[in-house]
């Protein structure tokens, strides 16, 4: 599915090296402001071992993980909204993806000098915020206007929304974000032409130095304290770090040195599957032979839509799904064990796709 994560945050706090840790696609990392001429975009696969449990019930000849689009979008700065820095270009960039992996400076480093002469993610977090919140007013009043325009040529819907934009001028102007301004869901449609910046989901990356990888560090703390009470979640990565250890071409070797890090996993492994979930996405099983595969589809699609993921006839043509839950599976070993404990199951059009279900997607065209 064609929906993309982007990574933001203040230049050189980190972004590009941890996108390098997760993509194929590897962009320049610099220690100067602004050295960053474009964004870069890369497809990442989301590491699921369910696969790789599937495997020893069914023998395959390959495995394919699903993927997610990450977009590293290069540094921002303060005016970045009137152009400062690398400014409005890419604040446009920002505008076509579908959330943000917001990435926080949490470490010192004297030979790369923070922009604003010291490191403060509390201070980089509110920076951002403002710029974003900038650039939402302008689109607000601008869309205001227009409406203005309809209702005195009679447009009694325009009205409405009149109303409904000036809760989120006035929301906006309080230097808060249009994602937490509490409307109702049908007065939404009033802005989603809009695309706001800040209506966009966000995550929280502190990028901390390898002795704090595993608890964080006093930057990482007052992160914490300023978003307490948010439902927003804060991830702690060693970037430099994991990216000395993603050059590693041997797996066990990378897995040894997490380990002496103290660290169980990869945290860009956490970070995708964060990204993946941050984007209200989820995963269905095909499995056979010839390949086990991960799909991605939007939480709450039906049957029909997840096969449309697999391929668009199997959607015009679509008569049944026959499946299975993933803990079924393994837990009974097979197929056929799932008929003989009735947990195989038939389902219609109406039938709407849980994460990890295992499906075989009958259709005739």
């Amino acid at each position: 599915m064609a929906l993309q994560c982007g990574i933001i945050g203040i230049t050189n706090v980190g972004k590009t090296t941890i996108f390098n840790c997760i993509s194929s696609t590897k962009g320049e990392t610099s220690a100067f402001a602004f050295g960053a001429t474009k964004s870069n975009i890369g497809v990442v696969h989301v590491p699921d071992q369910r696969l790789y449990e599937l495997e020893k019930y069914q023998v395959t000849e390959r495995i394919v993980h699903t993927t997610v689009e990450i977009v590293d979008i290069p540094g921002l700065a303060k005016g970045s909204n009137k152009g400062e820095g690398v400014g409005n270009k890419f604040l446009a960039d920002i505008r076509n993806t579908d959330a943000l992996i917001h990435v926080l400076r949490c470490f010192d480093n004297e030979a790369l000098p923070h922009i604003e002469g010291s490191v403060d993610p509390v201070r980089d977090i509110e920076t951002i915020d403002l710029e974003l919140q900038v650039k939402d007013l302008e689109s607000v009043e601008k869309k205001i206007d227009r409406l203005k325009k309809a209702v005195k040529a009679g447009d009694k819907d325009a009205e409405h929304g009149l109303e409904v934009l000036g809760h989120y001028k006035e929301h906006i102007e309080g230097f808060k974000n249009a994602r937490t301004l509490a409307v109702k869901a049908d007065e939404k449609k009033y802005v989603d032409d809009l695309f706001l910046l800040t209506m966009k989901p966000v995550m929280y990356v502190c990028n901390v130095d390898e002795k704090s990888a595993v608890k964080g560090n006093n930057y990482v703390e007052r992160v914490k304290e300023f978003l307490k009470g948010k439902d927003d979640e804060i991830l702690i990565i060693a970037g430099a770090s994991e990216a000395e250890i993603a050059e590693l071409e041997n797996k066990e070797d990378r897995l040894a040195f997490l380990k002496d890090a103290g660290i169980d996993e990869p945290g860009v492994d956490k970070l995708v599957r964060a990204a993946y979930k941050l984007l209200n996405l989820q995963t269905f099983f095909t499995v056979g032979p010839k390949e086990i595969r991960a799909w991605t589809i939007k939480k709450g699609m039906t049957a029909p839509q997840a096969s449309g993921i697999i391929h668009s006839d199997l959607e015009r043509g679509f008569i049944r799904a026959e499946v299975m839950k993933y803990n079924d599976f393994v837990t009974l070993g097979s197929e056929h064990a799932c008929k003989e404990a009735g947990r195989f199951h038939i389902e219609g059009r109406n039938y709407v796709v849980e994460d990890g279900d295992i499906l075989h997607i009958r259709f005739n065209v």
